[in-house]
């Protein structure tokens, strides 16, 4: 009872965490930092969770979780009501959802992105104002990334002709960044999780974040004024299963890019070392 208590407690201090971490703007100072510190969050919960319902369940065995799993699956006598019988079903079901959610949400977003690739080979072209990037003919300023193990960066003409060279160099750039950190890997957690509580204001955060992460390389590579002049530029709506440069908070992006001095680096190992000690408490009930 003492461990399901600590994890009780402990999933409980990650809800409550989400709605001030959304809003925070210290994370902002280190995307990547705050990345990390959401999927650390975000996994300290799903642990919490399937791993309290898991304790109570075989607290009959009166072992460590590990060696009562075993003992469980392999029927072993013990004295297991219904109340324990329904929190290992409970924890099954949990486990079960979470992934079958995850699961779903990569199968929809492959195919989306299929079709999509598919209309990209019969109707995109190419265009030396824009180098590895493949063009849409499409008035509106428009640029995105079609993630993958094959990405591809996509640049609708009216970017084209909204853009300067420079702009154009810097969108790519950002671009280019998701492509390479796999930012839609980063998202899919998140987005199967969006149907618990507090799930979407966490998803957004992050995909917040993932865009800040997206501009600091294309900074990275010389174009933070440029950068920033293309952001206001763009339009919206951009295919489903893309990553696009105008996706999310422009103003928020634009006012970090201006006047948002990074993280200390001790400050960055602090918030990566409260995450650690977060995870370490249903790790040490769960695994040790």
């Amino acid at each position: 009872m003492n461990a399901t208590l600590h994890l009780v407690v402990t999933a409980a201090v990650c809800m409550l965490a989400v709605p001030p971490l959304a809003g925070a703007r210290w994370v902002w100072r280190s995307p990547r930092t705050g990345i990390l510190l959401w999927q650390l969050v975000g996994l300290t919960f799903v642990l919490c969770a399937v791993g309290a319902a898991l304790t109570v369940g075989l607290a009959p065995y009166h072992r460590d979780v590990p060696t009562a799993v075993h003992r469980w699956l392999t029927g072993a006598p013990a004295d297991l009501t219904p109340v324990h019988v329904a929190a290992l079903a409970a924890a099954a079901g949990l486990a079960g959802a979470l992934l079958a959610m995850l699961g779903w949400s990569w199968l929809a977003v492959l195919r989306t992105r299929r079709r999509h690739r598919a209309t990209l080979s019969l109707v995109a072209r190419e265009d030396p104002a824009a180098p590895g990037a493949l063009i849409l003919d499409h008035p509106l300023t428009v640029a995105y990334c079609l993630p993958g193990r094959r990405s591809r960066v996509v640049l609708s003409s009216g970017a084209l002709r909204a853009l300067r060279p420079a702009e154009i160099a810097a969108v790519l750039a950002h671009e280019r960044t998701h492509a390479r950190e796999r930012h839609d890997l980063v998202l899919l957690p998140f987005a199967a999780l969006r149907r618990l509580p507090l799930g979407r204001v966490a998803a957004e955060a992050v995909a917040l974040l993932v865009e800040m992460r997206a501009d600091e390389g294309a900074c990275r590579a010389g174009g933070t004024r440029e950068l920033a002049t293309a952001l206001r530029r763009f339009d919206g709506g951009t295919p489903a299963g893309t990553m696009a440069i105008a996706d999310r908070a422009i103003q928020a992006r634009l006012d970090r890019l201006t006047s948002t001095e990074p993280l200390s680096r001790a400050a960055r190992w602090l918030v990566l070392a409260t995450g650690l000690v977060l995870v370490s408490t249903p790790l040490s009930f769960l695994v040790i």
